[in-house]
C-alpha cells in the first residue's frame, strides 16, 4: 500500500474532533471577545475541537450539527426567537455565556419601560425598528444545558468548563457568594468600611471580586447566587440587602431599584426585589 493510501486510511480511522459553534444574539460581543482572549489556550483547544462556526473569529462557517454550542446574547426580535430554535436543534449541548444570554442583559431594562417611546426618542425613523417589547434569556425559549454567567464571562472559567466537557468530567461551577472571594483575597469589605451599596452578598462568584478589590461596590454582573436559580439551596437574601442599602447606605427607593435592575436585573430574585422597591418610589 502506498504512503498516500496509508495516510488516508489513518485519517479515516482517526476519531472526528467534537464540533464547536459560537452564536451571537443581542449583545455587545464582549463574551465572544473573552473567548478570543484565551489566545494560546484557544489554539490548543483548536487541536482537540473543530471550531466549526465562529463568525467573530473566522469566515469559515461549517454547518451543524454541533457537539457544543456557545450562545451569547438575549432574544430581542421575532427573528431571534426563531433562530434560537434552529440553534437548539443543531446542538448536542447548548451553553449560554454571559449576562445577556442568561438573564436578558442590560438591554432588559426595556422590560420596565415603553419601548415605543424609546424608539421615537432615539431613532429618526422608528417605523423601521422591528423589535420585541422584552429582552429575554435564551432559557426562556429553549432548553439550556449549562449557563456561564458574567459581563463578560471569565475566560478561565470558560476554559475549565470546556476542558471538563472534553474530558467527560462533571462540570462544577461555584455557587458561592462573591463575599467569599473577597475573604479569600483579603479584601476589606467596602460595605462595612465605606458604606457602599455592594451587591456581593447576593451575587455569585466568578469574576474574582474585581470591583471590591479596587475599592468599589459589586454591580451583580454574575447574577444571583445558585440557590435561587436551581432550587438547590437557600435563595439570596435580597430583601435584607435592600433594607441595608436603604437604611445603612442611605439609598432612596429609586436607587435601590437601580441596584437590582442592573446588568443581571432580569434574573428572577433580582427582578423580584427590584419590582418590590419600585412600588415604594
Amino acid at each position: 500500500m502506498s504512503d498516500q493510501l496509508v495516510r488516508c486510511e489513518e485519517a479515516r480511522r482517526k476519531p472526528a474532533r467534537p464540533k464547536l459553534g459560537v452564536f451571537k444574539f443581542a449583545s455587545c460581543d464582549g463574551c465572544q471577545l473573552s473567548i478570543l482572549n484565551l489566545e494560546e489556550d484557544l489554539l490548543l483547544l483548536g487541536q482537540v475541537l473543530d471550531i466549526a462556526y465562529f463568525p467573530e473569529a473566522s469566515s469559515r462557517m461549517v454547518a451543524g450539527p454541533y457537539d457544543l454550542a456557545l450562545v451569547e446574547g438575549s432574544v430581542t426580535t421575532a427573528e431571534d426567537a426563531q433562530r434560537i430554535q434552529s440553534v437548539r436543534e443543531q446542538a448536542k449541548v447548548l451553553m449560554t455565556i454571559g449576562a445577556c444570554a442568561t438573564a436578558g442583559g442590560i438591554q432588559a431594562l426595556r422590560n420596565w419601560t415603553d419601548v415605543e417611546l424609546l424608539k421615537r426618542t432615539v431613532y429618526p425613523s422608528p417605523q423601521y425598528i422591528q423589535s420585541l417589547y422584552t429582552s429575554t434569556p435564551i432559557s426562556g425559549h429553549v432548553k439550556v444545558d449549562m449557563e456561564l454567567w458574567g459581563c463578560p464571562i471569565d475566560k478561565g472559567q470558560l476554559l475549565r468548563v470546556i476542558t471538563d466537557l472534553l474530558a467527560g468530567v462533571q462540570v462544577r461551577l461555584s455557587s458561592d457568594s462573591l463575599c467569599l472571594d473577597c475573604k479569600r483575597r483579603g479584601n476589606v469589605c467596602v460595605m462595612v468600611a465605606k458604606a457602599l451599596p455592594c451587591m456581593g452578598p447576593v451575587t455569585r462568584t466568578g469574576c474574582g471580586a474585581i470591583c471590591p478589590s479596587m475599592g468599589r461596590d459589586c454591580y451583580g454582573c454574575f447574577g444571583p447566587t445558585d440557590g435561587a436559580l436551581k432550587g438547590s439551596g437557600y435563595p439570596p437574601n435580597t430583601a435584607s440587602l435592600a433594607n441595608h442599602f436603604h437604611g445603612e447606605c442611605g439609598l432612596i427607593p429609586v436607587d435601590v431599584v437601580r441596584k437590582f435592575r442592573g446588568i443581571s436585573g432580569n434574573a428572577e430574585s433580582f427582578k423580584r426585589e427590584g419590582d418590590k422597591w419600585d412600588m415604594k418610589k
